[in-house]
């Protein structure tokens, strides 16, 4: 009988540790996932996570969105007027999307103090386009606070 060699008894370790049956499931899943979406990709499949284009607008207004990296945030009418001026305890959201913005318009190499529409929609979403650029945010997705911190703007 050979004894074993610390390397031996590692990678018998290491074989436990692992089933094998584990390792061929999530060889499974993955080899699964790229077919769906090679198949979704090779037959034009629409997205269907997207939101619905045919849904009428609420209620819309154009902001100006100013934030910094402490998280506090000014929010200004098209005309200069203050709309919100929040601390970082309570803008830290909305200066995010602010610093997502700015990317987005600097890649696009366009003007980065243009206004964006704050949009809510007839079912309920609330989404920030940016025309200049194409983006757009569901805020809906963020959560309640998140949320709730564009729809006070709208008022």
């Amino acid at each position: 009988m050979a004894t074993m060699t610390p390397h031996d008894r590692l990678r018998q370790r290491d074989r436990e540790m692992i089933p094998k049956v584990l390792l061929r499931a999530m060889f499974a899943l993955v080899l699964s996932s790229l077919a769906i979406v090679t198949y979704a990709r090779l037959t034009d499949r629409p997205l269907e996570a997207a939101p619905p284009a045919d849904v009428a607008v609420a209620k819309e207004r154009l902001i100006l969105l100013y934030g910094d990296m402490s998280g506090s945030a000014r929010v200004l009418d098209p005309n200069g007027s203050l709309i919100a001026d929040l601390p970082p305890s309570e803008g830290g959201f909305i200066s995010g999307v602010w610093r997502v913005l700015q990317r987005v318009r600097t890649q696009h190499r366009v003007a980065l103090d243009a206004p964006v529409r704050l949009v809510l929609w007839q079912d309920g979403r609330l989404s920030i386009l940016d025309d200049t650029t194409g983006w757009r945010a569901e805020l809906t997705g963020f959560g309640a606070d998140n949320l709730a911190a564009f729809a006070r703007l709208l008022n």
